[in-house]
């Protein structure tokens, strides 16, 4: 082999080994795929937390850190009462009843019917209002 042989080569290696660590890659246009509400946030992290999903969780302990602070400042007896269940609660109490209610709306129109969600979550607040005047 002669000299031309080992440039031509060594220039193969070097555009092989090049676009295997994706210089092949330079000139095209990175696209933009926009805003998903169903992608991950981080990728490489444990959990899947998707915009949606710390959303959700943002507003719940939103609202234990608005009832806790209601209870310390506002109602520092907290406000007890006997609703229509029969039970004594609290602003805390109702708060956890709501939610938990508000689980099994979606987790039951989901399983019945599917999506979309906008009726489970119009259900789900009628729901909060009154466990919070009512229960």
């Amino acid at each position: 082999m002669g000299i031309f042989g080992r440039i031509f080569g060594s220039l193969l290696a070097f555009s092989s080994s090049a676009s295997a660590q994706g210089w092949g890659n330079v000139t095209k246009k990175e696209v933009d795929e926009g805003f998903s509400w169903t992608a991950p946030l981080w990728p490489s992290f444990w959990m899947a937390w998707t915009p949606a999903t710390f959303l959700l969780f943002c507003g719940i302990f939103g609202a234990i850190a608005v009832i806790g602070v209601l209870e310390v400042v506002k109602y520092r007896d907290g406000i007890e009462r006997r609703g229509i269940l029969g039970l004594t609660t609290t602003l805390g109490d109702r708060l956890f009843i709501s939610l938990l209610g508000t689980a099994y709306i979606f987790l039951a129109w989901l399983g019945i019917f599917g999506q979309p969600l906008w009726w489970p979550l119009a259900i789900s607040i009628a729901w909060g209002v009154f466990c919070f005047r009512k229960v």
